[in-house]
């Protein structure tokens, strides 16, 4: 094979006609594959090699290549994933005897930090329901019991009123994989489900049966997670929080208060239904982020 960039290019084609077809692969996604794969010829012919004589160590600077001109571990992980299937591809249609790329890995993609409300912006969305009506009684309970359970947006919204033991002061919450698991509810939270219990519940179902706790507007049927996220986007614009609120928002800020508060991390792990206690673990990323902002802000030397 020579170096020539028109058979580079062709070698490139025939992998983006492979995805295309094969795989059928989204227009915008092929169109990001062509991108990395210009950039792998780019390299290619910076150092005068043809694409498919590149060995293992300059597919790896290649990929030093990518860090260092400010490209996201993200961004460049998705870049060697596409030249890793392409070299795959060459083995595959005879043109390689095994692929360089095979032990090329990607830069560690660290998962964004969660978005978290302050204790001042969970009170200020608290307080936005009108508790006056029926509608408004049902979202301040519902975002009560977001907020002191950490719930999930599906589990809190198909809440059966069976699972609640608002005497004994817990719930029982069916999370991922059918698993039950038994969550506190605080007073505050507890005595706002009795008054929606009690005065809006009854006005929503009209006359009508239903073992859902939370249901809509429109005759008893249970609310939707649709129908809970713009009930969060209304508050959160009301309340003039500038992010874009979610209840996975007020479920991050749930576990971020506790561990500030000194929770234990594993404690937090069963609230939140998490199998694995390394996915709870980017809450103490959070709290060494803001630690670090108040050190530069306030220690003198900072």
């Amino acid at each position: 094979m020579n170096g020539d960039t028109n058979q580079g290019c062709g070698l490139a084609d025939g992998y983006l006609d492979e995805l295309r077809v094969s795989r059928r692969l989204s227009p915008n996604t092929i169109l990001a594959y062509r991108r990395d794969l210009n950039q792998l010829l780019a390299f290619g012919e910076s150092e005068a090699r043809a694409v498919d004589d590149l060995d293992r160590h300059e597919l790896e600077a290649f990929v030093r290549q990518l860090m260092s001109s400010g490209r996201s571990p993200r961004s460049v992980a998705r870049t060697v994933a596409c030249v890793r299937g392409f070299y795959r591809f060459l083995v595959l249609d005879g043109l390689l005897t095994s692929s360089p790329a095979d032990d090329v890995r990607a830069p560690r993609a660290w998962p964004a930090l969660p978005k978290f409300l302050s204790v001042d912006e969970v009170d200020r969305l608290l307080e936005q329901p009108d508790v006056t009506t029926a509608g408004g009684l049902r979202d301040r309970a519902l975002l009560e019991l977001l907020y002191a359970t950490g719930m999930r947006a599906t589990e809190l919204v198909t809440l059966r009123i069976d699972a609640l033991n608002l005497d004994a002061g817990f719930l029982t919450c069916l999370g991922k994989g059918s698993k039950e698991r038994i969550v506190p509810i605080g007073r505050v939270a507890s005595d706002w489900v009795r008054r929606y219990l009690g005065a809006g519940r009854p006005v929503l179902l009209k006359g009508r049966l239903s073992d859902q706790l939370f249901v809509n507007a429109r005759g008893g049927l249970s609310l939707s997670r649709v129908g809970f996220w713009k009930v969060m986007k209304k508050y959160g614009r009301q309340a003039g929080l500038t992010q874009d609120l979610s209840p996975h928002v007020v479920r991050h800020s749930f576990a971020t208060h506790l561990l500030d508060r000194g929770a234990d991390l594993r404690v937090i792990q069963t609230l939140l239904g998490h199998a694995d206690l390394s996915t709870t673990q980017i809450y103490t990323h959070i709290l060494e982020a803001r630690l670090k902002a108040v050190y530069d802000e306030f220690h003198p030397r900072s």
